[in-house]
């Protein structure tokens, strides 16, 4: 859909961090289904070797297992890199409260790891995932770019201070750089393990075990759930976007809004489940209402999301049957 007419040279090639996490896994896979060169970066804490295991066979695919708070290591991964997609970090908001430290290691120090490795080796673009949680306490729907709150984790916060720097290498060093804010992006190769898991997963995992899931408060706090084939679409058109995005940050979401509830009821239909949720305590630094205006990332990247939440959730669904039952 959106991303079919982009085109990259074949030797172009890419640098994917976290490339073995869900994000970046799908992003390695489009790529070189595009016939360009991609290696991967991660050191497996969060991603799987799993998620790339169809890539390992190719000729334009490279494994580098290392670690973005090493910076000689980022500094290797980016020799004659074309593009960086940035994804690696590590989530969730209530980890982040409970281990404010490691985030400020991994998110902040890591992608400032990253900046400075691809300046230094002379990348053409550092396109890198922000978030919607930087939007904090802003009550404001939709949330517009420029328009943002007090943050509300230590999480947040770290994807605030990595826009900060993006910007700074832009307009003190000239390394073009592109933020991605997503918005509760979910599909295929998605980990439903864990406490931190998503949402969407761990719904799912549930249902699929004839087990109840928690939603946490009353249900009633709405998301703009976005489709993984969306975000891939966005990455890709950033590396080709023109210079005045640059030292930007742009919300990438579909631009809908579904309420929790409703989003269950949803999954439970598709999967034939008369399963009832339990509902547990409202979580710690928790927005209760996320909805995105997508206006500017449609102006000055041309991104055009195709797949819906209802589109999306139906191919995540059948996804999930094939490789999680």
């Amino acid at each position: 859909m959106g991303y079919h007419n982009i085109t990259f040279e074949k030797t172009t090639k890419f640098l994917v961090t976290g490339g073995a996490g869900f994000i970046g896994a799908n992003l390695c896979e489009k790529i070189l289904n595009l016939g360009a060169e991609v290696i991967c970066f991660d050191n497996f804490s969060t991603g799987s070797k799993k998620n790339i295991e169809n890539c390992l066979n190719s000729s334009n695919f490279t494994l580098i297992e290392g670690d973005i708070t090493n910076f000689d290591e980022c500094l290797s991964a980016c020799t004659d890199v074309d593009y960086v997609l940035h994804q690696a970090a590590w989530g969730s908001v209530p980890r982040s409260i409970e281990m404010p430290l490691k985030y400020e290691e991994i998110n902040i120090k890591g992608t400032l790891n990253m900046l400075e490795a691809s300046k230094q080796k002379k990348v053409k673009k550092f396109i890198y995932a922000s978030s919607s949680s930087v939007y904090g306490d802003h009550p404001t729907l939709p949330k517009v770019e420029g328009v943002e709150g007090k943050v509300l984790s230590p999480y947040a916060l770290t994807k605030k201070v990595n826009e900060e720097y993006a910007r700074l290498y832009f307009e003190v060093y000239g390394l073009e750089t592109i933020g991605m804010r997503y918005f509760n992006v979910f599909g295929r190769k998605q980990n439903p393990e864990g406490e931190y898991a998503a949402v969407i997963p761990k719904f799912v995992k549930n249902l699929l075990k004839n087990k109840a899931p928690t939603i946490n408060g009353d249900g009633k706090q709405s998301r703009d759930f976005t489709y993984i084939e969306n975000v891939i679409e966005a990455n890709l058109k950033a590396c080709l976007a023109p210079k005045e995005a640059s030292g930007e940050a742009f919300n990438i979401a579909f631009g809908g809004q579904a309420v929790l509830t409703e989003m269950y009821d949803k999954i439970r239909e598709l999967l034939n489940k008369d399963i009832p949720p339990y509902f547990g305590p409202e979580r710690a630094g928790d927005i209760k209402h996320s909805n995105a205006d997508i206006s500017k990332a449609k102006e000055l990247l041309g991104y055009n999301p195709s797949y819906s939440f209802e589109e999306g959730i139906e191919l995540t669904i059948d996804w999930y049957k094939k490789n999680l039952i």
